[in-house]
């Protein structure tokens, strides 16, 4: 404990650096847990469909015509805070959020969550996971 001491006192840019470096990852760490936090699997979501939640298919119209999970609706993740009266009618209800990936869900939920809406949750792995489930998936 001595030797990092001096070594501390004797290198103190090195030393910062190995501090503020830790506080980076720490701070990394713990946003992502808390961005994760809300992602459910295929499962969880036939869990929360069953229960009434309502599924937001986050694709472009093109994408949503090729395929979708069944009961899903489309507001493309673009426009998600454009229109005002697509989100009020969502604020009492619960919210999975999905896309192709799931990759692009985190900014949706973010809005979504500024304009008031408690209970977002993401498909983890998207429509990609769903399908891997072999679940089904509605054409048109």
């Amino acid at each position: 404990m001595d030797r990092l001491l001096d070594y501390s006192i004797n290198h103190p840019l090195l030393a910062g650096g190995l501090v503020l470096m830790t506080l980076v990852v720490l701070g990394y760490e713990m946003r992502l847990r808390g961005a994760t936090s809300s992602a459910i699997g295929p499962n969880e979501a036939v869990r929360l469909m069953n229960e009434r939640a309502v599924l937001v298919d986050l694709r472009s119209s093109n994408q949503f015509k090729d395929g979708q999970i069944t009961g899903a609706k489309n507001i493309p993740g673009d426009q998600i805070g454009a229109d005002p009266k697509s989100v009020e009618k969502l604020a009492s209800k619960t919210v999975v959020l999905y896309c192709d990936d799931g990759a692009t869900t985190a900014a949706a939920q973010r809005t979504l969550t500024a304009a008031g809406i408690k209970n977002i949750f993401s498909l983890r792995g998207g429509l990609a996971a769903w399908k891997q489930e072999n679940l089904p998936v509605a054409r048109g």
